[in-house]
């Protein structure tokens, strides 16, 4: 899809259901995060991505600090849905084979391979959760069946075969295939593990927001800086949802919580602005951001995020254009992130509001100064390197 090259345009509004007594889910206890850091940790080739300080980019910027989950070298995968695909696989083969909690780890489970060699899981992808249902099934000895929407790349689909998967383009847009896939797991006694839920699918989608608690457990094990401000993309937001439960759950100061999403797919931003406190479809598309490309709010991340979020901001693709060329070529002895539109955002959206003056009360509204300590996940790296190149050339 052909980006928008406007002047990047940005726009936030603060959450007028944000509850006075703020608190994290149930599901997001000390022990779960244990639990899962211990599971991922079992995996083979698992090692903590990098945290990137971006510390000449921050003095540029006026901020104390600027600090990059960077996602690109997860499992060789290029991106963090493998956190959340492979501890949900892990939790729906306990309940098949009635596995203790003790045996969530990949030996145990390896060692029953052949009780899992009929297991399909299915699941719709822009790309990047897809890729990471077919390298988990793969790892485990299972099958895996992927949909994905029109318009998506042939790299994505090549990427997500080479593990095993079948796995196709379909003629439906996002939440259309997710629709499909779901009728295509009860038509044929698959699994379905999909990242987003709905009433009377919430299970799955819990333990995938809990796999994605590794990626804040690593952050906290990598540096003693604790953020004033946390950024995180949504798209059916199930990541942003885990990510401020994390935050929420911690005994340390809780700090601003901001949801970032594309204009053209800002099903949560839409939703808050109709004011009605309720989720609610946004039709029609139009972002190059494709791991963010969704129009249906999870209900089970709407819940947390409507009640604890404190800004929500949209941005045209512009944004994520110039953090990724920000973050492709860096200043002076900062560090090269290779960072894909959908991982980039945030950095556009942190420059672009700190500098342009145009944007000044935007920038009141984050409350960015001086005194700002400002993480952010750049949640994946060149997943169509076609594209990256292009891009980041501009």
């Amino acid at each position: 899809m052909k980006p928008n090259t406007l002047e990047p345009m940005i726009e936030c509004i603060l959450n007028p259901f944000i509850s006075a007594e703020r608190e994290a889910p149930d599901f997001a206890s000390v022990e779960q995060v244990k639990a899962v850091k211990i599971f991922h940790q079992s995996l083979p080739g698992y090692v903590s991505t990098p945290l990137v300080k971006l510390s000449e980019c921050a003095a540029r910027l006026g901020i104390d600090a600027l600090m990059v989950k960077d996602e690109s070298q997860r499992f060789g995968l290029k991106a963090f849905k493998v956190l959340g695909a492979s501890y949900a696989i892990a939790k729906e083969i306990q309940q098949q084979l009635g596995l203790d909690d003790e045996e969530i780890n990949f030996d145990a489970i390896a060692a029953h391979s052949n009780a899992l060699k009929s297991l399909t899981f299915v699941t719709a992808t822009d790309g990047n959760h897809g890729r990471a249902v077919a390298w988990c099934a793969e790892q485990f000895g299972c099958k895996a069946v992927v949909f994905m929407p029109k318009g998506t790349s042939q790299f994505r689909l090549e990427a997500i075969r080479s593990h095993g998967a079948r796995a196709e383009i379909t003629e439906l847009n996002y939440d259309e295939t997710v629709l499909f896939s779901a009728q295509q797991a009860k038509k044929n006694a698959w699994v379905l593990l999909q990242d987003s839920s709905w009433e009377g699918y919430k299970t799955v989608p819990k333990h995938i927001m809990q796999g994605y608690f590794s990626l804040v457990s690593e952050f906290e094990d990598q540096t003693m800086a604790w953020p004033t401000h946390v950024l995180a993309q949504a798209g059916v937001g199930s990541f942003a949802a885990s990510i401020f439960s994390y935050f929420l759950a911690s005994p340390k100061p809780t700090p601003k919580l901001i949801l970032v999403e594309p204009t053209g797919a800002a099903c949560y931003f839409n939703s808050i602005h109709i004011g009605d406190g309720k989720p609610h479809l946004t039709k029609e598309l139009n972002t190059m951001m494709a791991g963010l490309s969704c129009g249906q709010p999870s209900i089970l991340a709407w819940d947390i995020i409507k009640s604890n979020c404190d800004v929500f901001v949209v941005c045209q693709d512009q944004v994520a254009i110039k953090g990724m060329q920000l973050l492709a070529n860096p200043a002076s002895n900062d560090a090269v992130v290779i960072s894909g539109e959908s991982g980039a955002v945030p950095v556009g959206l942190v420059d672009e509001v700190c500098t342009n003056q145009k944007y000044s009360l935007v920038k009141e509204s984050l409350k960015f100064d001086s005194g700002s300590k400002i993480l952010v996940f750049s949640t994946e790296g060149d997943t169509d390197p076609k594209v990256y190149k292009q891009l980041v050339k501009l």
